[in-house]
């Protein structure tokens, strides 16, 4: 299971490929094993984050690069550290791990090396120019805002279609386009259907 990761102060990101094991279990274990470990170091007790945790299903084949490159560039644009040779050395951050700069056994760097080539010396040359384009992009509008502001492109492509009456099924919890919205929203109810 491949996990990019950065943690930030105040938050952080993991994108996990969902298996077996319901993503709230996971998610449980991790949260409540971190801050029972924490508290447990720091000789204090109670919670430890102030609210559950956010997650997005992603369409793979659009937008999981997109995402990487996102989390992995969050610790230059939270100003932690200040340019690419230093993200390529971050120990809190999963990119160092894909650059081959750190090594952590739970995170798998050769599923996203995989989608740049099969060589990896030429994987990780061309994964870091994706991220480096990544900086000189700034903030993608296609990638914030809500489900729907997210999959059509930005507030600026969605007003243009709507005066089109052009209309995309969107849901804040996927990061995807209109018919793969529909097919998760669709699964979904299906399986809420047969449980009740």
């Amino acid at each position: 299971m491949y996990v990019p990761k950065a943690l930030i102060p105040n938050h952080f990101h993991l994108l996990l490929r969902t298996g077996a094991c319901p993503l709230s279990t996971v998610m449980r274990r991790l949260l409540i094993g971190h801050a029972m470990n924490y508290n447990r170091r720091h000789r204090r007790s109670g919670r430890l984050f102030q609210n559950c945790y956010k997650s997005i299903l992603c369409q793979e084949d659009t937008y999981l690069l997109e995402l990487v490159r996102y989390i992995h560039l969050n610790p230059i644009r939270a100003g932690l550290v200040t340019d690419i040779k230093a993200l390529d050395k971050y120990s809190f951050c999963g990119h160092a791990v894909i650059m081959g700069k750190k090594k952590k056994d739970w995170q798998d760097d050769g599923y996203v090396l995989k989608l740049f080539d099969g060589k990896r010396s030429t994987a990780r040359r061309r994964y870091k120019i994706f991220v480096q384009k990544g900086i000189q992009e700034g903030k993608r509008p296609d990638l914030t805002g809500g489900g729907l502001i997210r999959s059509s492109g930005g507030w600026i492509v969605l007003k243009s279609l709507r005066r089109a009456n052009i209309h995309f099924k969107s849901d804040e919890r996927v990061l995807g386009d209109s018919d793969f919205v529909e097919r998760v929203l669709r699964a979904a109810d299906e399986a809420l259907e047969r449980k009740y």
